[in-house]
């Protein structure tokens, strides 16, 4: 039986804990944009000018092969930021578990340690919400903008397809309908691409579901039923009416403030077609590369690129919790998302 307050809080014994009950929350656009790892903190990568397919040009026989000039690209490189924060373990917590180490009892151990890991899980919850935070961003504005612990930083991806809707959506004379046909005409128009899902807040959601046009629509879909329209419902008549699968975010953090803030912008519908839309970049962070297998801390590595790092206090006794992360998330399919403004000025 572990004896010491070292032995009990570890960085391995702290990542198995996150890894066992993992995020009690789902991220919705964990999905869209798949953890990858590389070396070092800068992000390079290829935004290619995709578009619909060209035929090859017809040639006589015995003649040269006329040359095709290379799709249009650009790179985009940015220095990925790192994010930090620690906790400790201290002197009159560290007594409460002397206590229950002298007496033994398993179940009262096993209780302290699970507070002080779930406690330390706020640290792992903050930083994925992080990286809920740019992805979301990137997604639903094209550009990632934050100001944090006195760090500036701002990465603009280039999304060219903004628009505002004809009408607000809030508004009777509003037809989203007609909205979500324009952005899937144009999408598929300049890159080839054929806009399958989409995600908006809660407000869209509800001038949607109280848009006269829609109720309309919906009471013929139904054969006039007269039934409510249930969010199930209008989710199914969107997918059938413009081959949308729409998720509606209601997902809130907790930003450096402290207010609660939404993921998802007011008055936003974001389109954008099958399969990943760009990539969560890890980078190596300075607890990765200078501490792992050294006797100075105990590092330990969860969610592909998320240091955890546990350190031994001699005065006060304490054990410190160091979280740290290097992430970016990527966005090669910038031309094919397109954002609607559903309460243009």
């Amino acid at each position: 039986m572990a004896k010491s307050i070292f032995e009990l809080v570890t960085a391995a014994q702290i990542a198995s804990y996150w890894t066992t009950l993992g995020n009690a929350e789902t991220n919705l656009t964990e999905a869209l944009f798949p953890a990858n790892k590389q070396l070092g903190i800068n992000l390079k990568w290829i935004k290619g000018s995709k578009g619909r397919p060209v035929v090859l040009k017809a040639s006589a026989f015995d003649a040269f092969a006329i040359p095709r000039p290379r799709i249009g690209f650009s790179t985009i490189q940015s220095e990925m930021p790192l994010f930090k924060e620690s906790l400790y373990i201290d002197e009159e917590l560290r007594q409460e578990l002397n206590r229950v180490l002298m007496s033994d009892n398993q179940g009262f151990i096993d209780a302290i340690i699970t507070r002080v890991f779930d406690d330390e899980m706020r640290l792992l919850v903050g930083a994925a919400a992080r990286r809920e935070q740019m992805r979301t961003m990137a997604l639903t504005t094209g550009v990632i903008s934050m100001v944090s612990n006195g760090q500036n930083f701002t990465f603009d991806y280039g999304v060219t397809h903004k628009a505002d809707a004809a009408s607000r959506w809030s508004t009777s004379d509003a037809d989203p309908l007609e909205d979500i046909r324009i952005a899937k005409d144009t999408i598929q128009a300049e890159t080839g691409e054929l806009l399958t899902r989409a995600m908006c807040d809660g407000i869209s959601w509800r001038n949607l579901r109280n848009n006269e046009k829609i109720g309309k629509a919906v009471a013929q879909f139904t054969f006039g039923t007269g039934t409510a329209i249930t969010d199930q419902t209008l989710k199914t008549f969107i997918s059938a009416a413009t081959g949308l699968e729409v998720v509606v975010n209601y997902q809130q953090f907790v930003d450096d403030t402290g207010m609660s803030v939404k993921y998802m912008p007011d008055n936003t519908f974001v389109m954008f077609p099958d399969g990943n839309l760009g990539q969560t970049w890890f980078g190596t962070t300075p607890a990765e590369s200078d501490l792992m297998g050294s006797s100075i801390a105990n590092v330990a590595i969860v969610d592909t690129g998320v240091a955890i790092t546990t350190v031994q206090k001699a005065d006060p006794v304490q054990v410190e919790t160091i979280v740290s992360q290097i992430c970016l998330p990527s966005l090669e399919r910038a031309d094919s998302i397109y954002i609607l403004d559903t309460n243009p000025a």
